[in-house]
């Protein structure tokens, strides 16, 4: 047992159960490296436990009124405003995010939940003529029954909420595995709804530990659908072990998101965007510019600057709100590390950072230099696969068709970006890219009434929207026969 804080055990049918395993795991303060707490492993029991109460508390939950449901969302967003600071210092605590960042996270979760409550009176099926006389056909919209909700690491109340709003105002019920890394703020998240609101027993349930948790969760036959944020690795596991029982998954996965910067782009602007999309989180996000195509007419100023841009990005202690802070854990850091190394052994040349930063406030915690690297080509790994770690590579192209060609040769397909003053440079771009969302001249931050989606192994299935929410139903067809 470590030095730090154990916290309670599972939280199944509206109570706190105290762990009855004996294996936990450590949560780390990025920052220092101290252990800040314990979490138990949930065991098969509690799991199952937790999934039990979930789907016997889904049958008057999914009968209610939708407003009802609506009405509780709503109450959960007030009820995060009102918190707003100690959630956000968990977060800053557990995940080493800039203060101003994690209150911009509660902020959203807030304004995700306002959204997703007001699908409670927009659940639409369809009336449709019969084939034969005095028949009519109604597609009625209905709960799935019980969703398992898998939460990362990187925004651990904004993706739990991303889970548990719709689901809950579409009649499901949720059981929820908040990351290993980060699961303090939920937990707490969880305490706040458990003491201040009138949600029934069994409709949140939440099981703590690593992958063995998630696994047993995944696996069972008492699951409908499995919503899970992460890897692509361990997105393709949850497949094979959701296809026994044909449970519904979706998936929101990695992503290598490229951006054009065309010769007629605003480069102050692209810089500006591309630099904010790229340490944002540290970059630790999903969506973050992870390459940079500049035309050659334009490769040498836009370099210039993006190098100067980075070269004043701040670094520091996540509750003084520096522009960055330290990547959650040492793997991250070794990853990053290692991504560097090989594309200088590839021949690539770093203009910028490129190393854990010195001085005494980088001793302890897991901090990495902003990195600008130049000399690029597309076969690099540096140029394929994900770093989730505050790194730019900039290559240069000279031709649309390149652009586009080098942009889509990634298995991934979740965001990309295009800076163009010309609309048919742009319309075109958005056209041929390969990519479940494109921004023209911006980067980071999709809208909740947009649709988050990933192509290719960045996942399947969606969030947000009209189709992240009607995700969590399903269709039942009745006919109606009067004659």
């Amino acid at each position: 047992m470590s030095e730090g804080n154990q916290l309670g055990g599972q939280y199944i049918a509206g109570e706190w159960r105290e762990a009855s395993g004996t294996e936990s795991i450590e949560v780390r303060n990025p920052t220092t490296e101290e252990v800040i707490a314990d979490i138990p492993n949930a065991t098969p029991e509690e799991i199952d436990s937790a999934i039990d109460s979930a789907a016997e508390a889904q049958i008057d939950w999914g009968r209610r009124p939708a407003h009802e449901r609506g009405e509780l969302v709503r109450e959960v967003a007030e009820l995060m405003l009102t918190n707003q600071s100690e959630l956000a210092d968990l977060i800053v605590e557990e995940q080493g995010k800039p203060r101003n960042v994690a209150l911009g996270e509660i902020e959203a979760s807030a304004d995700l939940c306002e959204y997703m409550a007001e699908w409670d009176r927009r659940i639409e099926g369809d009336i449709l003529p019969g084939d034969t006389r005095r028949e009519s056909i109604h597609l009625q919209r209905h709960p799935l029954g019980v969703v398992a909700g898998i939460i990362p690491w990187n925004y651990p109340i904004a993706v739990f909420i991303r889970k548990f709003a719709p689901a809950l105002v579409a009649g499901n019920t949720l059981v929820a595995k908040p990351s290993e890394e980060t699961p303090i703020s939920t937990l707490r998240l969880a305490e706040l709804i458990d003491e201040e609101l009138d949600l029934p027993d069994g409709v949140l349930n939440i099981v703590t530990g690593g992958g063995e948790v998630g696994t047993r969760l995944v696996s069972s036959d008492a699951i409908d659908m499995i919503s899970m944020t992460g890897s692509v690795e361990t997105g393709k596991a949850i497949m094979e072990a959701a296809a026994d029982n044909l449970t519904k998954v979706s998936l929101e996965l990695g992503g290598k998101a490229p951006v054009i910067v065309w010769k007629d782009a605003d480069i102050d602007q692209a810089v500006e965007d591309i630099l904010t999309a790229r340490i944002t989180n540290t970059g630790q996000v999903c969506t973050c510019a992870e390459r940079v195509y500049v035309h050659g007419d334009v490769r040498e100023e836009f370099e210039e600057h993006y190098v100067e841009a980075a070269k004043n990005v701040t670094l520091g202690r996540p509750e003084d709100n520096p522009d960055m802070g330290p990547q959650v854990n040492s793997r991250e850091l070794e990853k990053t590390e290692a991504a560097v190394k090989r594309a200088r052994n590839e021949g690539a040349e770093v203009l910028l950072g490129g190393s854990r930063p010195s001085g005494t406030n980088f001793e302890r915690g897991y901090w990495y230099e902003p990195t600008v690297i130049t000399d690029v080509k597309q076969d690099m790994d540096i140029m394929q696969n994900e770093v989730f770690g505050p790194v730019t590579p900039i290559m240069e192209i000279d031709s649309l068709e390149d652009a586009i060609q080098y942009a889509n040769d990634s298995r991934y397909g979740l965001s990309s970006y295009v800076f163009t003053d010309n609309y048919r440079t742009a319309m075109r771009v958005a056209e041929d890219l390969e990519f479940g969302e494109t921004y023209i001249n911006r980067t980071l931050g999709e809208s909740w009434h947009g649709h988050h989606i990933g192509w290719n192994e960045s996942g399947l299935g969606g969030e947000d929207g009209k189709y992240g929410f009607l995700k969590y139903t399903q269709l039942k067809t009745v006919y109606h026969n009067y004659d």
